[in-house]
C-alpha cells in the first residue's frame, strides 16, 4: 500500500478501455493517485505536465508511435527517477529490453499483485 502521508501519482498507460478503467479504479482504491492515457504520445504529455508522476505502468502493444517498450525506454531516459512497470498477454520481453529497475508483469495480473509491486518500486 503507498505511503498514507500522500498518495503516490502512478500513470498508467493501456489501449483497451476497459481494462484501463478497471486498472486505474482500482489502483485508486488502494490509495494511489492514478492518471490515465490510452497510448504513449498521451503518457509523454502527461509526464511532462506532472514531474511528481513516480511509476509509469505501460501495456506493450498499443496503436499510435510508439509501444510500450519504447514508452518504457523514452522514459527511462527522460525522467530516471519515475520506476517502470511493463504489462503484456503476450510473450514477455527480453530481460535486456527491460529499463534497469523495471518489472514485467504477465496478464492477467492482479490488482494485489500491481498494487504489491507498484508499492515495493515506489518505497
Amino acid at each position: 500500500m503507498p505511503d498514507s502521508r500522500s498518495p503516490q501519482k502512478v500513470l498508467v498507460v493501456e489501449d483497451e478501455a476497459l481494462l484501463l478503467f478497471s486498472i486505474a479504479d482500482d489502483l485508486r482504491d488502494a490509495g494511489f493517485e492514478v492518471l490515465e492515457a490510452a497510448n504513449a504520445d498521451q503518457a509523454i504529455a502527461l509526464l511532462s505536465k506532472h514531474p511528481e508522476i513516480g511509476l509509469l505502468f505501460t501495456d506493450i502493444d498499443m496503436p499510435g508511435t510508439m509501444d510500450g517498450m519504447k514508452l518504457a525506454a523514452v522514459v527511462h531516459d527522460r525522467w530516471p527517477p519515475v520506476r517502470i512497470i511493463i504489462t503484456s498477454g503476450k510473450q514477455p520481453p527480453s530481460m535486456d529490453r527491460i529499463p534497469a529497475d523495471g518489472l514485467f508483469m504477465p496478464k492477467p495480473y492482479t490488482t494485489a499483485g500491481v498494487v504489491a509491486a507498484m508499492s515495493t518500486l515506489l518505497n
